[in-house]
């Protein structure tokens, strides 16, 4: 493309892992980057597996905490895309998303997120009255996130909270209470909140420039790249602490455990890929390993509750 003065009009990059093709579909996934739904779907499902050492467990359920999640998700996501669709369309990182780039209006993008959370709601209610009764309060938490980044340098630990909800949500819809030992899920959803955390403030490195230019909060864009890799890192100790601890709630085997250090090596590996002058591997290190970390996890949760 050229513009009138017969010099190329520059095009905004494409985003990592959005579906190529122009239809209605398309478009609601790449609205929500769809293939990120691997990221904290597994730890959904290890909420489940763990739930299924104290309560029967069906397919349909499996089926309705599953659904329950991803709908639970494109609404969080879709809403925060109408949030910031000033700041994206500003931002050349993000400038080529659907709703800065016109491929979706407001509109279409609003509907689709009310769709999403009436059933996410209807899943709830399908599963029982607890899910039913703290659905709403789930749906608040995540849109409430797409604000944090405009007053708080934490806004990653909002996300991280906010996907959380995940696993918890996952054992509640099998058992219908909380677990026992109270602490187990507490220790569930911390492994999940510093896993994100952690994760989205190395995905934040790309944008420190940008953040500070227009008045964003961030840790990189507060403290500094090198600094924000040693947070990062430090949360990401406190997730495998986590973790392990979670297992001793649950009464876990050996299997479990081996789980636990693999996830551990595989969030080393991912901080071995961004170093503070060098963030060309960053897309590797946010989508492909963390996509890894849950699956192989989930693996390892689900092996050991064959072997009982």
């Amino acid at each position: 493309m050229t513009g009138s003065s017969g010099s190329p009009t520059p095009v905004a990059a494409r985003e990592g892992q959005t579906l190529r093709g122009q239809s209605v579909l398309l478009r609601h996934a790449n609205l929500v980057r769809l293939p990120h739904t691997i990221f904290a779907l597994p730890f959904a499902l290890v909420g489940v597996v763990l739930a299924s050492y104290v309560a029967p467990i069906t397919i349909g359920d499996v089926v309705w905490v599953v659904v329950a999640f991803t709908s639970a998700r494109f609404a969080a996501m879709g809403f925060n895309r109408i949030a910031d669709r000033e700041i994206d369309a500003r931002n050349p990182r993000t400038s080529s998303r659907e709703i800065p780039s016109g491929a979706m209006s407001v509109r279409e993008a609003s509907v689709a997120v009310v769709m999403a959370s009436l059933l996410f709601l209807a899943c709830a209610w399908q599963l029982n009255l607890l899910c039913l009764a703290l659905a709403p309060v789930a749906l608040a938490w995540v849109f409430f996130y797409s604000y944090t980044k405009r007053f708080t340098r934490w806004s990653h630990i909002v996300l991280g909270v906010g996907l959380s909800i995940a696993p918890v949500g996952g054992y509640l819809a099998i058992t219908g209470h909380w677990s026992e030992p109270w602490w187990m899920l507490i220790a569930l959803a911390m492994a999940v909140a510093t896993w994100v955390g952690g994760f989205d403030i190395l995905y934040a490195l790309q944008d420190v420039s940008f953040d500070r230019e227009n008045g964003l909060y961030s840790v990189p864009a507060t403290f500094g790249e090198a600094n924000a890799l040693r947070i990062a890192r430090l949360l990401h100790l406190t997730t495998v602490a986590a973790l392990a601890i979670a297992g001793l709630g649950a009464g876990a085997g050996v299997v479990y455990f081996v789980g636990v250090l693999v996830a551990g090596a595989l969030l080393l590996y991912e901080h071995l890929l961004v170093k503070v002058d060098d963030f060309s591997r960053l897309d590797a290190a946010f989508f492909t390993m963390n996509g890894v970390i849950s699956i192989v996890f989930l693996g390892f949760v689900f092996t050991e509750r064959l072997l009982r």
